[in-house]
Formats: structure tokens, sequence, C-alpha cells
């Protein structure tokens, strides 16, 4: 793993609310970031570190008011109060920290002509909700600071907007989380990573971050229906398991549905707070009446928005000697459906999420065959899709639609298919490019794939929009969530360790009898890469599903291998068993 890879793979992108997230002791500014870092999945929260930085000294250099600043920003409980002390008093009256920017190691800082400038180590920027942007350009890695002598004192007479700190200080405290938007047709929640402080003002620091609303990017590939402009006054209440959220502003107009809709949004966002059993919302003063009449509306409400599919079948599915077949366990056993009832040639399947249908790849990969999974009435596969080069294998999400990937002589083309009509779409970065698979997740919003190029895989991912009836509009240009190229490992196969990452399959080239199992996250931010001890036994793929109490599989010809149990078991497969999944 390269030095930026590993160094990287320790951190956590953090959010840090712009209202009074440290009740009492701490003040913090009314305007400012939701700020993200970066670390593995996982990492524990230090609480009760108490780091007050010391103010400016008599006498401190340019260059000493300049590095005082910097350790300023990393109070802890969190706060900017003694960071405003190196500026002047203009510049501190200016400073609104709305995004931010970690750095590995410790900066450059030198004295010039015009003041004072700071070059950063492998910065990396989050926006001002605390989603990930990746790493800040290098033209913007050296950042000047012009100073001014105010009262006998040098002082920081302008700062860039952005809090910027030692990604290391953020890895002790603040782990990875999710913020809860609806999809164009209000029919599935969809996860957006973020990244926030634990401990206390978690509840707090969720809302806050949920009312900033969606990032940048994001039109017509997700919704709120928190009315903008809401603010939190002053913080969450919770006492007895119960979560009071005061909100001011101008709410609209609420109708019951969309009452009902925000409060799937708060009920997703803040169950992750593990104190938290039911939710009371006022605005204004004014209690908001709840779905049903009840007084509180309970964080595990909302179930039938679940991004991981609501309703969606728990069982595995493969070919079982040609025939589509389903079960829990080693041994699969055919459908009644067309294509478990005739060996139609099929490579690879693929099934809706309530199990409903079933389409097939025919082995030269130039055909889809759909059917029913369950039949009675002897009705027979139809062919969707005909006259393909090489397709890889079908994918579907929560409303029907089924996706594919064609790599023709030209390259990967992408498209859907609804009610047998397919529609292709051009996803640059994906579109024309060497595919080796691809996943897209149930809630229809990411389509990510793995990219065979020069230097080694890599995997991409696009956002996929939507009119509010389900209608592909575009899929943004694909970018980079994770690179082999880092590793020199090649990218064998992927699949879905929970909503917002996946798992990914390389083996080792020296042996093949020896593979490794990592993450990635699809914000493309290295909070969930993690690499686990090799894995004995030559595994052909993944078998992965977003609903993080089903298990997650390694397969090869004659075995599952339970990656989620501990020991890693290992299930016989029955005899001529291939092409194993879950549904979408």
């Amino acid at each position: 793993m390269s030095r930026a890879r590993a160094r990287q793979a320790s951190l956590v992108t953090v959010v840090v609310a712009a209202v009074a997230l440290l009740a009492g002791c701490v003040s913090m500014p009314d305007t400012g970031p939701v700020v993200e870092t970066q670390s593995r999945g996982g990492t524990s929260v230090e609480q009760g570190i108490y780091f007050n930085p010391r103010p400016p000294q008599e006498g401190d250099t340019r260059a000493d008011i300049v590095r005082g600043f910097l350790v300023a920003m990393t109070a802890t409980p969190i706060q900017t109060n003694t960071a405003r002390e190196f500026l002047t008093k203009d510049a501190a009256a200016a400073w609104s920290p709305d995004s931010t920017v970690t750095y590995a190691g410790y900066p450059r800082v030198a004295e010039t002509a015009a003041g004072v400038s700071v070059t950063l180590a492998e910065p990396d920027q989050l926006d001002s909700q605390g989603a990930w942007q990746g790493a800040l350009p290098k033209s913007q890695r050296t950042i000047g600071f012009p100073m001014s002598f105010e009262q006998g004192e040098w002082r920081i007479d302008g700062v860039p907007d952005a809090l910027i700190v030692p990604e290391t200080w953020f890895a002790r405290r603040f782990r990875q989380v999710s913020l809860y938007y609806f999809d164009p047709t209000v029919g599935t929640l969809v996860p957006e990573p973020v990244y926030v402080p634990g401990g206390k003002q978690l509840a707090s620091t969720l809302t806050q971050a949920l009312l900033l609303g969606p990032s940048d990017g994001l039109d017509r590939v997700v919704k709120s229906f928190v009315p903008p402009g809401l603010t939190l006054a002053p913080s969450v209440s919770i006492s007895d398991g119960i979560a009071d959220i005061a909100l001011k502003g101008d709410e609209g107009q609420l109708s019951t549905e969309s009452i009902e809709l925000m409060m799937a949004q708060l009920a997703w966002t803040l169950r992750q707070d593990t104190r938290i059993e039911a939710l009371r919302v006022s605005i204004n003063g004014d209690p908001i009446p709840l779905p049903g009449g009840v007084s509180a509306y309970r964080v595990d409400g909302g179930s039938q928005y679940d991004p991981a599919g609501f309703q969606a079948s728990p069982l595995l599915y493969g070919l079982r000697g040609g025939l589509l077949s389903s079960g829990t366990g080693g041994t699969l056993d055919p459908v009644s459906g067309p294509l478990g009832s005739t060996d139609l040639g099929l490579r690879s399947v693929g099934v809706s999420l309530t199990a409903s249908t079933a389409a097939g790849v025919t082995a030269d990969g130039s055909r889809v065959l759909m059917g029913p999974v369950s039949d009675t009435d002897d009705t027979p596969a139809t062919t969707v899709v005909s006259g393909a080069r090489d397709l890889l294998r079908p994918a579907w999400d929560f409303a029907d639609r089924m996706w594919l990937i064609d790599r023709t002589a030209q390259g990967a083309e992408v498209s859907w298919v609804v009610d047998g009509k397919r529609h292709v779409l051009d996803v640059h970065g994906v579109t024309g490019a060497r595919v080796h698979s691809f996943v897209v997740s149930r809630d229809g919003t990411r389509l990510v794939a793995v990219v065979r190029r020069g230097s080694g895989d890599e995997l991409v991912v696009s956002r996929i929009a939507h009119n509010r009836r389900g209608r592909v509009l575009w899929a943004t240009p694909a970018r980079p969530i994770f690179s082999a190229a880092d590793s020199d490992l090649p990218v064998r196969a992927i699949a879905w360790r929970n909503t917002t990452n996946l798992d990914i399959l390389s083996p080792f080239p020296a042996t093949k009898a020896v593979v490794q199992l990592r993450t990635a996250s699809v914000d493309g931010s290295p909070a969930a890469e993690a690499s686990s001890p090799p894995v004995e036994g030559s595994l052909l793929g993944l078998v992965g599903s977003p609903a993080v109490d089903e298990p997650r599989y390694g397969f090869n010809l004659k075995a599952l291998v339970n990656l989620s149990a501990a020991g890693r078991r290992v299930i016989p497969l029955a005899a001529d068993t291939t092409a194993i999944t879950y549904v979408g």
C-alpha cells in the first residue's frame, strides 16, 4: 500500500456542526462548518479529553503566530475562540470556517515578504456539510497568511474560511454515520455518509447536518422533506430515550404526508445515536402533529423506506445444474419459475429485490432472459435483450429497474430495463471503459464499477438522477473511490457490505490459495478502508448484501465461506452450483 493510502486508512473524516455543540464550557460561532475527516470504520471516539491551547504570547514572531493558530484549531472540546485570538480584530470577525482541510504530518511554515506561508502535506478537503471532497488541488496546498502589527503584536490579517487541522487529531474523535434523504420518487431513503464527533452531542450534530440539506451535485439524485432554512434551537435534549428536537424558522406548508416523510428522515438519521428510542419535534415552540396521533415517533419507524430494500428476500440465489435455484445454505433448490424449470444455458443471474422476477444472461453473453421466480402456470421465459456482445450479471434496484453493462468492442455500454424496454445511459468514466464488474445500490442512486486501467484496477462510482416517476435522467461522471494501483492487487470481485460500503476481493499474485478482503466507502473517503487478514482458499467471488443482518460470503466451485462468522465457517456447496448472489 502506498504511503498516502496507508496514511489515509488510519483517519476519520469529521463533521463539526456550526452551532453550540458543546454545551456549557464552550461557545461556538453562529456560522461554521460541518467538518469531516477520515478513518477506518469502527474507530473509537476519545471522550473526556481536554486540550486548551495557549493564546498568543508577547513577542511572538510572525511564524510563531501562524503555528499557534494551527495548534489552536485542535482545541478539545472543539472551539474556535482561542484560534481567533491569533487574528486581527477584523479578520476574527470575518472568519467563518465553513469547510475543513486536513493534512498529514507537520505543515511547513516559512516567513515571506508578504507574511507567512504554510505548505500542507497530502491535504484533503471537505465541504460545509462534511461530505468528502477528496484531495486538495496542488495549487491550493500552500496557503498565504498576510500579517499585520496590531497593538504592538503580530496578528494574522486574513485566513481561509476553513478549519485546517491534522488528520490524526480527527482520527481519535470522530466516526462515520449517514444522513438520510429520499430518492426523487419518494419510494426509498438514500444514505449519504458524513463523519461526526461522538459523545453527548451526537444527536445535535446529526440533526444540524440533516437540516443543511443535500450536498451540491445531488439535484435529482436525492431530495429532503425537512423544510429548508430551519435551525436547531439550541440542541437536542434526550430524556428517558426520547429526543426533543426544537427547531425554529419558516416551516412553510407542512402537510400530513410531508411530516411523515420528514420524521422518517429524522428517525433513520438519529437512530444512529443508541440513546434515542423515539422523537418529538417542535417548530417555533409548536409541537408537530405526528403520524397516527402518537406522542413520539419511534426511531424504528419508516421501515418501508429501508434503503437496503423493504421486504427484500434474504435468500441466496444461483445456478445449480443450469437451473435458477434458491436457499439459505450450501444447497440451493430449483425455483418453480421458467428459469428454474428448464436449463436455458445461463451463466449468471440477477433477481429483483422481492424475488418476484429473475433475469439470466446466456452462456455467450448475448441475451438476457426474464421470467417469474415462482410460477405454477408454465409461463415461458422471455428474451428482453438480444444481440449484445458480453453482458455482465444483471443488477436490480428497488423500483424493479434492471441494470446491465455490455462489454462491447468499443468498451462498456450501460443500460437499464423497465417493462421490457432497454434504455442506454451514458456514464462518463464507465461508458467505453474496460469494466470487469459492477453493482447498483438498492436505492437506485449509485452505480459502482471496477474499471481496468493501465496502472491497475480502479473502483469508480456514479450517481444516478431520476425524475419523480422514476425515469432515469442522467448519470454524474464516475469518480474513483478506490484504486488497486496503491496496493498492486487486482480486484477480482466486489459486493455490498452495507448501504454505504463495499467489500473488495483481491487475489495475491504469488499464490492462488490466498486472497485479500478489503473495504471501500461509496463517497471515496478512506473512512471504511481496511484490510482483513488474508483468507485461505481460492475464492472466486463475493456474495454481499446491504442488509447488515445477512451473512457475507466468499465462494469457489466447492464451498461458501461465511466471512461474517467468527472463524469464517466453510459451507460445502452442492455439486454444479455457480453464479451465487443475493437479490439486487
